[in-house]
C-alpha cells in the first residue's frame, strides 16, 4: 500500500444526447383506386375543436418529433404535460428537447434534469438519484469471480500489464541485489517490474525480474507494450542520465519514459515529451490500434487532483498535444491507471463517482465519435472499501487482473486474478401491421441506449425479423424504434435482464395512411372499440366525444361519404332490453354527429343488441370481462363514397 500510495501521492502533488435520424421519408407510392385517412390530420383536427386526451396528444407530439419538426412537437407536449406528468421517460427527454427548438432552455433543462432523475443518469444531481447505488453494485457480484493470483508477497505488488502470453507486474520485494535500496518513507524496497507466467486458469507463477536495463535508483512501475512486444512504456520517477530531477517545490515527480527492444535488450530509453519537472505524467495504456497513449496526471488543465488524458501517436513516432477526457470521465477527485481493450472500454480508477470505498474500477465504452457513454461503477467483488486500481482484461478468455490493499491480502498491495462470467445478451424482434399481424420488411429499426444515444440502425428482413447481437450489455436498458413509411413511428423501452439469453423486442407498427372503400368499418381504423356510455344510459360521455369528432373530421373530408352507425351489447341482460339498449345508443350517437355538423341524411343508426356476438358469449356460458367486452363494440361502417 505504501509503495503505491507514494506514487498516487507524487502523481496528485498532494493534492449527447440524442442523435435525430433523419426526417421521415414521404410515401412515394400513388393510390389511384382508394381514398386515404392521413391520421395526424384528423388528430389535430379533434385536438384543435378543444378535445384532449393523452393518447391524442402523445401521437401529435411523436408525428412531429419523429419528423424533425420539433417546433410543432412541443406544442402538442406541452399540451400532454398540462394533462399529465404520469408519462414514459423518453417523453420527457422528447419534450426537453423541443423546448430548446423554441428557446426556451430554461424549461427545457428542467424536464432534462427530470428525465435524468428518471432514468438514473449520473448527470442529475447523482448523489440525489442513487440514494440505494450501494445496492445496484452489489447486484454486480455473480459477474466475477475472484482469487489471488499466485505471485503475491509481504511486499507491495501491484500494477499488471500483458505482454503476450506473460504477464509484467511492478513489485518492492527483496531481490538478490545486496545493494538492493529501501524508500525511507516506506522502508520498503523501491519497486522494478517483474514478469510472470500465465497458467491455464489463469493463477500466476514463477515470477522472476523484468529487463535490468529499465531499472534504476527510483520506481519504476506499470508498463504496456506494443503488440509485437519491442516497444514499452512504463511509469518512472524523474531520473535521467544518473540526475535526479525535482519540480520547483523540491519533488521528485513521476514521468512515462519509452524503450525499444533491440537484440534481446532494451535500449533508447527516454521521457517523453510532454513530461515536465513540475508535475506527474504516469500509469500509461495504448488503445488497441496502438495510436493513442492513455495516462494519468495532474498537469495544466486538470479537472480534479489527477486526470485521464490521451495523446495521439503520430506515424513518426512523434506525440500530439495532449487532451483530457473532459468531466465525462473526470471527476473533481482522482481517476487514475487507465486501461483500454480491444473492443473500446475504458477501464480507470476513481474516489469520485459513486462508489464502495477508497479508489474503483469503472468502466465506460467509448463512442464511434471518440465520446464515452456514461461511467460505470464494476461492483463487488471487483471493488471493495479499500482501494482497488489497475484492472486489466482478455476480452477473449474473460481472465483479467486488478491490483488491491483489501483485507485477507498477503501484502500491503496484492494482485488478484479473476474470471469474468459473461452475461451475452441480444435483442431480437419482429415488426408487423397492427390491423394484419403481417410482416412488415424493410422496416427500419433502430437502438438508442437509456440516454437516447443511437448505437445501431438495421431493416427488417423479408419476414419482419430484426436482431442486434453487439453491445447488448445485460441489466441495462434500451429503447428500440420502429419506422415505415405509411406507418406511425413506433419507439418501445426494453429492459435486458441480468442473465445471458435473447430479449424480445416485438412492435407492432400502426397504418399512418389508411385506404377506405365501401364496407369499411372507421371504428377499426381509429382503434375504437366501444362509444362509451354511462351505465344503462346514452348520454355521450366527453371521452366517447373524442373518439366520435375523428369520425366526423373524415365525414368533413369526404363530404359524400355516407356511414351506418351499429351499436352492439354482450349477453347479458335480456335480448329486448339490449336490443332497445343498444339502438338508443346508436341514435344517440346519430345525434351528436349531427349537432356537430353532419348532414342527417349521411347517417344511419341501428342498434342490433347481443345478435351479432363475435364469440361463444351468449346466454348461460360462463365467460371473463374480457370476452364480454369483444362484444360491447361500435362500428361506423361506409356505406359509400360518392
Amino acid at each position: 500500500m505504501k509503495i503505491k500510495a507514494l506514487l498516487i501521492i507524487t502523481l496528485f502533488s498532494i493534492g449527447t444526447i440524442y442523435s435525430q435520424i433523419g426526417k421521415q421519408a414521404r410515401a412515394d407510392k400513388k393510390y389511384d383506386n382508394y381514398a386515404y385517412i392521413d391520421a395526424i390530420e384528423v388528430y389535430e383536427k379533434v385536438a384543435e375543436k378543444g378535445h384532449k386526451s393523452v393518447d391524442l396528444f402523445e401521437k401529435l407530439g411523436n408525428s412531429y418529433y419523429f419528423n424533425g419538426e420539433y417546433d410543432k412537437a412541443e406544442k402538442w407536449y406541452s399540451e400532454l404535460f398540462a394533462m399529465t406528468e404520469d408519462v414514459p421517460a423518453e417523453y420527457y427527454f422528447r419534450y426537453s428537447q423541443s423546448l430548446k427548438s423554441i428557446g426556451n432552455y430554461k424549461k427545457a433543462d428542467e424536464y432534462q434534469l427530470k428525465f435524468y432523475q428518471k432514468t438514473n443518469d449520473k448527470a442529475g444531481e447523482e448523489m440525489l438519484k442513487n440514494r440505494n447505488y450501494l445496492d445496484e453494485l452489489r447486484k454486480n457480484s455473480d459477474r466475477y469471480v475472484v482469487e489471488n493470483a499466485g505471485i503475491n508477497t509481504e511486499f507491495s505488488d501491484y500494477g499488471s500489464m500483458f505482454k503476450g502470453a506473460d504477464v509484467i507486474f511492478t513489485s518492492a520485494r527483496k531481490t538478490k541485489d545486496v545493494f538492493q535500496k529501501k524508500h525511507s518513507w516506506t522502508g520498503q524496497y523501491f519497486t522494478k517490474l517483474y514478469t510472470a507466467k500465465v497458467a491455464d486458469d489463469g493463477k500466476l507463477s514463477d515470477a522472476q525480474e523484468f529487463a535490468k536495463e529499465l531499472d534504476s535508483k527510483f520506481h519504476e512501475a506499470t508498463p504496456v507494450f506494443t503488440k509485437d512486444g519491442n516497444t514499452v512504456y512504463f511509469t518512472r520517477n524523474n531520473y535521467n542520465e544518473g540526475k535526479k530531477g525535482k519540480s520547483d517545490d523540491k519533488v521528485n515527480k513521476l514521468k512515462i519514459y519509452k524503450a525499444t527492444l533491440k537484440d534481446g535488450k532494451w535500449e533508447d530509453i527516454k521521457e517523453l515529451p510532454f513530461n515536465n519537472d513540475n508535475y506527474s505524467v504516469a500509469h500509461p495504456a495504448l488503445s488497441a490500434d496502438e495510436k493513442t497513449l492513455y495516462f494519468s496526471s495532474d498537469m495544466p488543465g486538470t479537472l480534479g487532483a489527477s486526470d485521464i488524458f490521451k495523446v495521439a501517436i503520430n506515424g513518426d513516432g512523434t506525440f500530439g498535444t495532449p487532451e483530457n477526457l473532459g468531466s465525462g470521465i473526470n471527476s473533481p477527485l482522482r481517476e487514475t491507471f487507465p486501461y483500454v481493450t480491444d473492443k473500446n472500454v475504458l477501464y480507470f480508477s476513481s474516489d469520485d463517482h459513486l462508489g464502495i470505498g477508497g479508489l474503483d474500477v469503472f468502466e465506460a465504452k467509448m463512442n464511434k465519435d471518440g465520446s464515452y457513454t456514461s461511467v460505470r461503477n464494476v461492483g463487488a467483488p471487483i471493488n471493495s472499501p479499500k482501494d482497488d486500481f489497475g484492472y486489466i482484461v482478455n476480452t477473449k478468455t474473460h481472465v483479467g487482473y486488478f491490483t488491491s490493499n483489501r483485507d485477507g491480502g498477503v501484502g500491503s498491495d496484492d494482485i488478484y486474478k479473476f474470471q469474468e462470467n459473461v452475461c451475452e445478451q441480444l435483442i431480437r424482434g419482429t415488426i408487423t401491421d397492427m390491423q394484419t399481424a403481417l410482416a412488415l420488411p424493410g422496416a427500419k429499426v433502430s437502438l438508442f441506449d437509456a440516454n437516447m444515444e443511437l448505437i445501431k440502425a438495421v431493416e427488417a428482413d423479408d419476414k419482419g425479423d430484426f436482431a442486434f447481437e453487439e453491445n447488448i450489455e445485460c441489466d441495462k436498458k434500451y429503447y428500440v424504434r420502429a419506422e415505415k413509411t405509411d406507418y406511425e413511428t413506433k419507439e418501445i423501452n426494453v429492459s435486458v435482464p441480468l442473465k445471458s439469453g435473447e430479449t424480445r423486442a416485438d412492435i407492432a407498427l400502426e397504418k399512418r395512411v389508411m385506404p377506405i372503400e365501401n364496407g369499411t368499418d372507421l371504428a377499426k381504423i381509429f382503434d375504437i372499440s366501444i362509444i362509451y356510455f354511462d351505465l344503462d344510459k346514452w348520454n355521450i360521455r366527453p371521452d366517447a366525444a373524442v373518439d366520435l369528432e375523428k369520425i366526423i373530421a373524415v365525414m368533413e373530408k369526404y363530404p359524400k361519404m355516407k356511414v351506418d352507425i351499429r351499436s352492439h351489447t354482450d349477453s347479458r341482460q335480456t335480448h329486448k332490453y339490449n336490443e332497445r339498449l343498444s339502438d338508443r345508443r346508436a341514435k344517440s350517437t346519430l345525434e351528436y354527429m349531427v349537432k356537430n355538423g353532419i348532414d342527417r341524411s349521411r347517417l344511419t343508426a341501428k342498434g342490433f343488441g347481443e345478435t351479432q356476438l363475435i364469440n361463444g358469449c351468449s346466454d348461460g356460458v360462463n365467460c371473463s370481462e374480457a370476452d364480454h367486452q369483444k362484444n360491447r363494440r361500435s362500428e361506423f361502417i361506409v356505406l359509400s363514397m360518392d
